[in-house]
């Protein structure tokens, strides 16, 4: 059923109605800014201490200064330390010391707001009778209720649609213990539950006379967000454990899910990209307990894919053979940006320990240490790849661990602690994921020709490539070169030709191919590719043909690009960059090669500022503008 979500009047994106936020306790007031409207919408806050502490989960229908744990059956508890206002971006909490504000400690928080098709929070006072129904808001069937009791220690009661594949309303399971599904009328009264209402027996848990209880009710698979008002953003599922790989298929990337196996006593896990869950990682938290998120994170081997998530091996927790487990799954952040400034920052690295500012949840980060001698260090990683995991640009080494880089920084911020390098004056850029303008795949190879699912949204006009197992070379796939060719990142050569890369096959705005090369495609090896595409008014992908004279190069921007990348492809060439942080200006601009760790360039004039773009001047050299030559650039506003 569609929901209200869809109405071309009132486009929602997942962004809207979910984020996942870390943040730094202070032990004093401190304000959340998130971007959910929770003054005005209503909705729930779920945080944990991503040590040793009890999950806070407090929502607006019952107000501020009221929060349950859901690793306890305990009532509800009055502290009004904790959220102190729920605010149109977020909310603000108070000194709260051991709850979700303390002093020197790591927290995460989810933040569910209250929207048809998606998520919901009702409350109620129990009557005791059979039947007894309570309406909601959904718009749609629910997929998940939780449902606590405020008054008395009671259970956490959970529904949940896959929990049986042909009467779940007949079960019941608790978020509060590891215990299985077990059958059980006087939760739900055997009655599924409706678009409009849920229905309750007589169980204290869920309906004592006289007590009061709040709701919270998750959709599935209510197709009514996005752009056209036809994207699903959750999803409420099961599978059946196998012991051996396979892929859960969602149709969406995760960016959080919750899981639990329905027939054994295992534990909730807690999953989410901003704390980790990667390509190679899985920090996990247990609703049902108050571990800290390293205790368990060995015992998973999961990931996030493009279209799901990725299980591999016979772990009980998500995949024993035998075992049957319910999720709830939301979408990773999918909404257009309006400014190249919401995806895209350029800055000068100063010290040696530095955390910086982006203003977004970066997902993918560039960083040359030292510009002003040789130096080996322009180092590629990104969060889908995990904290401290790097490539780089000039070599076709395999990829390297070091632990300066923190992906899982307070959100918003980036961390970094090198060893040399900073002070004298580095560079580094920071992007985000986002439809239309860039994405990034994890994928295995299978050493035969295959389709890789991506996210961009359209059709990818460029796309690179690297085998993270071994020193294959970078591969780079061009629009305007066709998939019958190729170049190498870390090269100064011209273009190639081969239809063992890209299978003479042109992407499409769901799937990339690739062929058999060992650059894309070596079986069981693991791969990272990164998506560009031309997205009105902040980035432009294309090519111009040289002409030895001032060429103004139209991307369609106002303000000029605050970043341009160039490579001659019909000829040897270097890679060059330009940014806006050390200067775009009608004079000499510095540049870096992305294939060479040789010294920045700083007196040289080969491009100019244009509002609408930029200008290759006349006195670039052959590499970037001669009469008859061709250059592909990316460029971001």
């Amino acid at each position: 059923m569609m929901g209200a979500a869809g109405a071309a009047a009132d486009k929602v994106y997942v962004d809207d109605v979910f984020s996942t936020f870390l943040y730094d306790g202070t032990g004093s007031a401190l304000t959340i800014t998130n971007g959910i409207d929770l003054s005005g919408e209503g909705g729930l806050v779920w945080a944990k201490s991503r040590s040793s502490r009890n999950h806070i989960l407090s929502d607006t229908e019952r107000g501020t200064g009221k929060v349950l744990f859901s690793n306890s059956s305990s009532a509800e508890d009055a502290d009004a330390t904790t959220i102190t206002s729920y605010n149109s971006n977020g909310f603000t909490m108070g000194g709260s010391a051991l709850k979700m504000n303390t002093s020197g400690e790591k927290f995460c928080s989810w933040t569910f707001r209250k929207a048809p098709g998606f998520f919901d929070v009702v409350t109620y006072t129990g009557n005791g009778t059979a039947g007894r129904t309570v309406s909601h808001n959904l718009g749609s069937v629910p997929g998940c209720i939780i449902v606590k009791n405020l008054s008395a220690s009671e259970y956490w009661e959970v529904y949940h649609r896959g929990i049986d594949s042909t009467a779940p309303e007949n079960y019941r399971i608790n978020l509060d213990r590891s215990a299985a599904r077990s059958d059980s009328s006087t939760q739900w009264n055997d009655t599924a539950p409706t678009s409009t209402e849920f229905t309750l027996g007589t169980n204290d848990a869920v309906n004592k006379n006289n007590d009061s209880y709040v709701a919270y009710i998750f959709a599935h698979d209510d197709q009514s967000f996005g752009d056209d008002g036809d994207e699903a953003i959750i999803k409420c599922g099961s599978y059946a454990g196998s012991g051996n790989a396979q892929t859960i298929s969602l149709g969406f990337e995760p960016q959080w899910v919750l899981l639990k196996s329905t027939t054994g006593s295992y534990n909730w896990i807690m999953l989410d990209m901003m704390r980790g869950w990667s390509d190679d990682s899985a920090n996990a938290l247990v609703a049902n307990d108050t571990n800290a998120e390293d205790d368990i994170s060995s015992l998973l081997n999961t990931r996030p894919a493009s279209n799901g998530f990725t299980l591999s091996s016979n772990y009980s927790f998500i995949n024993e053979s035998g075992e049957n487990y319910i999720y709830i799954a939301i979408r990773r952040p999918h909404k257009p940006p309006e400014a190249g400034t919401e995806v895209f920052k350029p800055e000068l690295l100063t010290s040696y320990t530095q955390t910086s500012t982006p203003g977004f949840a970066l997902d993918w980060a560039w960083q040359r240490s030292v510009r002003n001698t040789s130096d080996n260090s322009f180092f590629i990683g990104s969060r889908l790849t995990g904290n401290g995991k790097y490539l780089n640009t000039f070599t076709n080494n395999a990829e390297g661990s070091f632990t300066s880089w923190k992906f899982d920084a307070p959100t918003g911020k980036f961390s970094q602690t090198l060893t040399t390098g900073s002070t004298s004056g580095g560079i580094q850029y920071f992007f985000k994921r986002a439809p239309g303008f860039f994405d990034v795949v994890a994928y295995t190879g299978t050493g035969s020709a295959k389709t890789e699912s991506h996210n961009l949204g359209v059709v990818p006009e460029m796309i690179w490539v690297k085998d993270r197992d071994s020193s294959s070379f970078w591969a780079v796939y061009s629009s305007a070169l066709g998939a019958t060719k190729y170049l190498e990142l870390s090269s100064n050569s011209a273009a190639g030709t081969s239809i063992a890369t890209w299978n003479n096959t042109t992407p499409t705005s769901s799937v990339f191919t690739v062929n058999s090369a060992g650059s894309v495609n070596t079986s069981s090896n693991q791969y990272i590719a990164y998506l560009f595409a031309t997205l009105s008014g902040i980035s432009k992908v294309g090519s111009y043909a040289g002409t030895g004279s001032n060429i103004d190069v139209d991307c369609g921007f106002t303000a000029g690009a605050r970043f341009v990348f160039i490579k001659r492809s019909d000829s040897s060439g270097d890679w060059y960059v330009w940014d806006s942080a050390r200067g775009i200006v009608a004079g000499n601009d510095p540049y870096v090669l992305v294939n060479s760790a040789a010294a920045e360039v700083t007196n040289t004039d080969y491009i100019d500022p244009l509002n609408a773009g930029f200008t290759v001047t006349s006195s670039a050299p052959a590499a970037l503008n001669t009469s008859g030559g061709t250059y592909l650039f990316l460029a971001i506003a």
